[in-house]
């Protein structure tokens, strides 16, 4: 299974969690020895994955886009991250999980409605959520704003009939009680600055980056993306948001350490092999680079 992992993250104790496409494993001692934990539902029960009617094809439950999954809240170290899926290995449903106990404990945080498009064939049950009625086909990123105690999420990738999978939400936890409360703050067509991942957040303000990928409306000369940034409250608006750079092609990965600000090019949507868009000075001032020797992939 060495070959499926497609999830791993080290805590601050040493606790090693990582998963292979379906399954998660938890390690306390330094990948000695490792254990297979479930996930388990708001309730407690156990979250058990669904039998693919290809065995090969279990779908990525715990494979996620993004590369930052915990942060202190309160003084405890939390585990927050979401599924991207439904492109390789089979569709499986979409979910945010958490883990507030080093891994030893993984729940579910949110989870998505039955969406059509990405179910097994002739299933006698859909994958998904049956009481939820907001649907994606993935999770983009999730992040955490210390200054709402709350996290955001968003999701891909395009239109299913007349509904949208690309959303944007915020959710807060509540540690006394281990429940969610969560709010679609959007939701949007592909065509669309929010259709978007990388989330981080600086002293209070949100910056993202856009994958939109649609198709151009009449009148509209480019497709609405690059990378953002405004304050939590002005993410609907617009004409309040600051466009810090457009690489001008899509670009769903973005991550900020001190004045460093980095992204990366969707090698399919882009002429650059490995494409990476760097900023040293906090969105001043900003340099591509294409390191072609690693050949057409997306960073």
């Amino acid at each position: 299974d060495t070959n499926n992992i497609t999830f791993s993250c080290i805590l601050k104790n040493g606790n090693i969690l990582f998963a292979t496409l379906n399954k998660l494993f938890l390690s306390t001692d330094r990948l000695k020895t490792y254990r297979e934990i479930e996930a388990k539902n708001p309730d407690g029960s156990d979250y058990l994955p669904h039998a693919p009617s290809n065995p090969k094809q279990p779908g990525w439950y715990f494979h996620p886009l993004d590369g930052v999954h915990t942060w202190d809240v309160d003084g405890k170290e939390m585990l927050v991250w979401g599924n991207y899926c439904n492109v390789l290995g089979g569709p499986v449903p979409v979910n945010i999980y958490y883990s507030t106990d080093q891994g030893e404990t993984v729940k579910l945080a949110y989870a998505f409605g039955q969406n059509p498009r990405w179910q097994e064939k002739n299933a006698k049950t859909l994958l998904g959520n049956p009481d939820n009625s907001v649907i994606c086909r993935h999770i983009h990123s999730v992040a955490y704003n210390p200054s709402e105690r709350a996290f955001y999420a968003c999701t891909g990738d395009r239109d299913v009939q007349d509904r949208q999978e690309c959303h944007w939400l915020k959710g807060v936890y509540d540690s006394k009680n281990d429940k969610w409360s969560w709010k679609v703050l959007m939701s949007t067509n592909n065509n669309s600055r929010y259709k978007s991942g990388g989330i981080n957040f600086v002293d209070g303000v949100l910056y993202w980056a856009s994958d939109a990928n649609g198709r151009v409306p009449p009148g509209q000369s480019n497709h609405d993306r690059g990378i953002f940034r405004c304050r939590p409250e002005d993410l609907p608006d617009k004409s309040k948001h600051e466009m810090l750079f457009n690489p001008l092609f899509e670009s769903a990965n973005l991550i900020i350490e001190d004045q460093t600000i980095l992204s990366a090019h969707c090698a399919p949507a882009s002429p650059y092999s490995t494409g990476f868009i760097i900023s040293n000075d906090h969105g001043k001032t900003w340099t591509q680079y294409d390191l072609r020797q690693f050949g057409k992939r997306t960073p």
